[in-house]
């Protein structure tokens, strides 16, 4: 049962008198004084009996108040000992079974025994004889105008109050009915309610609730102070702000505000499991400090609390443990790469020295190559092989400082950098690191990143990293640091310092073959659904695909044209039409369309002026015809094929010496004044640079000028001085193998260049004649041969020329 308004008070035109034996209406949270009416909500079965057994005999009900109002089925222990006597005054029944009742205090009633049966309580009632009215001494008359006044204050400071009230409030002079009216129109809980009800003295009563008046003062008081200090510190504008502010400050006055405090001793708790270091539990109270002080809801707080999440979600102390085992480890490295014998020779050394020396500090190692050679799978291998997290970090286009070392926190959404990001996403605090396309880092006027990756990777410093964001040391020591890039040029000197090199080169066909036949063929074939035994593929068609499809050093596309042979393959046993297919050199074009690559091929004959040179590209080794032809003119140099200027400079130092070498052979000098050269090298949409073709510029140069041809299966490389030494080159293990291709038969290289014959492979080698120099003169020797003879005119011949004379 509920009270459904405000209580009102009325005087009953005869108070009727009251049986012995009354029908209980237990009240769940109010309680009933006489004189008051309340509308009451019924719903419970044994009270509704109880109302329909008073109205068929004399409408009167004895109202008790429940000691625990959760409790359903109430008992006689469950009430009051007192209550109110009430006669009901009206009754509608709802919808849903409940009903409404108007029910009017009588007397204030003691309930004796207590009848449990059913189907309702019913109890015997002795009526409560009031006191008589105390006279109207000048207490009396203060005590009834200091309750008044409270009244009206408790009205001005919001309190609901009904006008009619208000006015038999001002007009009642007796503290008993006084008393009995203000109570009930207070927010009073039960049990204080129910010492109002028992109390039979009216002047003691009416003190006993001017005290609670003066405590609902108090309360409405803070309540208002409340309201005014969180509008002041919001827009007005914002409704749903204000309310949440006040529910906050409501909560604060309670003590029932305890976010704040979780929040921040699971901050201290992070701090002691993750072991932060000196400094950064100085920062991590700090910031604590901080946060408490700050308003909750401010925009400074949610900076704080993204700040600590990162500063404790760091792994200061957290490291995986190494498995070392250096069989598992080669094991590991062979099924994952083939051949990279000297790569994995480094990376087994150092897990030897990590074995033997568990501190010892890891190596900072560059893998530069082509695209496709597996360099950074390596370090996915690298990471098995020892059980670390693997963390890769593309720095490719990177142009700010503050990707690696964070935005200061005075910024609007500042983050740690990159680096920091990656160790926080491992989880641990040594993982395998690795930096992808360090030659392709950028610099403008917002910081140079390689120069900030310089404390990343100098094992001197970085123990001691500042990130900007978090402010506070941390080590990066034990990170596995591995780098790529594809050429070392455009990498900042002090930068690769730091750092060891190992070269990838490019795959030979031989090694493309053994690699597709272990990890690309079985790998595409198990993505696109099929079978091992629905596709193969014979060794001629994997050659096909390599020389007339792909031209890279790396693997890449070769494995993306595989891809495309088993998606084609793939429709057709889906389909239905075919349950085995076997790719041949013949049939690859049906799945792959025209070949989109040509090997270089040598000159079909000998020629004069045209040598065979040797280039080094991004994607391997080519073949490169350099053509100089001699016309007459003024001695002028002109250089065509998109070349550098290093090459550039390459030719103009080959011209040099060739008018050297004329003079000291006996040749005509005025060669040079009156005639122009023009040096071309085809392929022109392609820019071509470096010092190697030297040689092969001398070699044409002279033939122009003696007449003598090149031998189209002599392939040069190497640079060249003005006064005819050679120089060694870079890239010869791509070079030669292009050379092979060709169907070179003899390579001239500097002799310098003899210490790297051993990283050729072995196939190149036996199919190819290397012959080592150290100057032009050997190379002219056995590039070029020996003056063709004018063919003899036969007797036919002659005769036509005299009679033409």
């Amino acid at each position: 049962m509920s009270n459904g308004s405000r209580s009102r008070e009325t005087a009953p035109d005869e108070a009727p008198k009251l049986p012995d034996l009354l029908p209980v209406l237990p009240l769940k949270d109010a309680v009933l004084y006489p004189y008051i009416i309340v509308p009451l909500s019924i719903g419970r079965e044994s009270s509704i009996g109880a109302v329909d057994h008073a109205l068929s005999e004399h409408r009167l009900v004895a109202l008790v108040a429940q000691r625990d109002p959760s409790v359903d089925e109430p008992r006689a222990e469950d009430l009051y000992g007192v209550g109110t006597a009430a006669a009901i005054m009206r009754m509608l029944k709802l919808p849903d079974g409940r009903i409404r009742i108007l029910a009017q205090g009588v007397s204030r009633i003691r309930v004796g025994h207590v009848s449990e049966n059913e189907p309702f309580l019913q109890a015997r009632v002795e009526p409560i004889v009031e006191a008589p009215s105390p006279a109207p001494t000048l207490e009396v008359q203060a005590l009834v105008r200091s309750v008044k006044e409270a009244m009206d204050r408790i009205v001005s400071l919001g309190k609901g109050v009904s006008p009619e009230v208000l006015v038999l409030i001002a007009n009642l002079e007796d503290p008993g009915r006084l008393a009995d009216l203000v109570a009930s129109n207070l927010e009073l809980s039960v049990a204080d309610a129910q010492r109002v009800l028992e109390e039979g003295d009216p002047l003691a009563r009416l003190k006993g609730v001017a005290d609670e008046m003066h405590r609902e003062i108090q309360l409405l008081t803070m309540q208002q102070e409340i309201s005014s200090q969180a509008r002041g510190e919001i827009d007005r504008s914002q409704r749903e702000y204000f309310l949440r502010q006040q529910l906050r400050a409501i909560q604060q006055e309670l003590g029932e505000g305890d976010d704040l405090e979780d929040e921040i001793a699971k901050y201290r708790r992070l701090g002691e499991e993750k072991g932060l270091s000196e400094e950064a539990r100085e920062e991590l109270e700090r910031q604590i400090q901080r946060l408490e002080r700050a308003h909750p809801d401010s925009a400074e707080s949610a900076v704080q609390r993204t700040y600590l999440d990162w500063l404790t979600g760091m792994p200061w102390k957290h490291e995986s443990v190494d498995s070392i085992d250096l069989e598992l480890a080669r094991k590991v490295l062979d099924e994952d790469h083939y051949d990279l014998d000297k790569i994995k020779e480094r990376i087994l050394e150092y897990l030897a020295v990590r074995k033997l020396r568990g501190d010892a500090r890891g190596p900072i190692l560059c893998f530069v190559g082509p695209p496709g050679v597996g360099k950074t799978s390596l370090g996915r291998s690298i990471a098995r092989a020892l059980g670390r997290k693997f963390v890769r970090l593309s720095l490719g286009g990177v142009r700010d400082e503050a990707e690696i070392r964070g935005h200061r926190r005075t910024y609007v959404g500042a983050l740690p950098g990159r680096i920091l990001q990656g160790i926080h996403q491992a989880g641990t605090s040594n993982p395998v690191f690795v930096l992808d396309e360090i030659d392709k880092v950028g610099a403008d006027f917002r910081g140079d990143p390689s120069s900030a990756l310089l404390e990343v990777l100098d094992p001197e410093q970085n123990s001691t990293f500042r990130d900007h964001y978090l402010g506070v040391a941390y080590d990066l020591s034990k990170v596995l640091w591995l780098t790529t890039a594809n050429l070392l040029d455009p990498i900042q000197p002090a930068f690769l310092d730091r750092m060891e090199v190992l070269r990838l080169s490019g795959y030979t066909l031989e090694e493309k073959l053994v690699i597709a036949r272990r990890h690309l063929i079985p790998k595409q074939v198990a993505e696109h659904g099929l079978a091992a035994h629905q596709l193969e593929f014979g060794d001629g068609a994997l050659a096909r695909i390599v020389s007339g499809y792909t031209r890279e050093a790396g693997l890449r596309n070769f494995e993306r044209e595989i891809a495309t042979v088993c998606r084609k393959v793939a429709v057709a046993v889906a389909s239905g039409r075919k349950r085995r297919v076997s790719v041949g050199p013949k049939t690859i074009e049906r799945f792959l369309g025209q070949p989109r690559h040509w090997a270089d091929d040598l000159l079909s004959r000998d020629r004069v002026g045209i040598a065979t040179g040797l280039a080094w590209t991004a994607v391997g080794g080519e073949l490169m015809l350099i053509e100089v032809l001699a016309t007459p003119g003024k001695g002028q140099l002109l250089l065509t094929g998109q070349l550098g200027e290093v090459m550039k400079e390459s030719a103009q130092a080959a011209v040099t010496f060739c008018r050297d070498w004329a003079a000291r052979h006996a040749y005509p000098t005025e060669f040079f004044a009156q005639n122009d050269l023009h040096v071309h090298v085809p392929a022109g949409a392609i820019p071509k640079d470096g010092p190697s073709a030297g040689v092969t510029v001398a070699t044409a140069i002279v033939s122009a000028l003696t007449g003598r041809p090149v031998d189209r299966k002599v392939a040069l490389t190497g640079e060249i001085t003005l006064r005819g030494d050679v120089l060694p080159v870079g890239g010869l293990k791509e070079k030669l193998l292009a050379a092979r291709a060709a169907g070179v038969r003899e390579v001239l290289l500097p002799r310098l260049n003899r210490r790297d014959v051993g990283e050729i492979p072995k196939p190149a080698l036996d199919e190819l004649a290397l012959t080592f120099v150290d100057t032009m003169n050997e190379v002219l020797e056995r590039a070029l041969k020996a003056r063709p003879r004018p063919a003899r005119a036969t007797a036919r011949t002659a005769r036509r020329a005299a009679r033409a004379r």
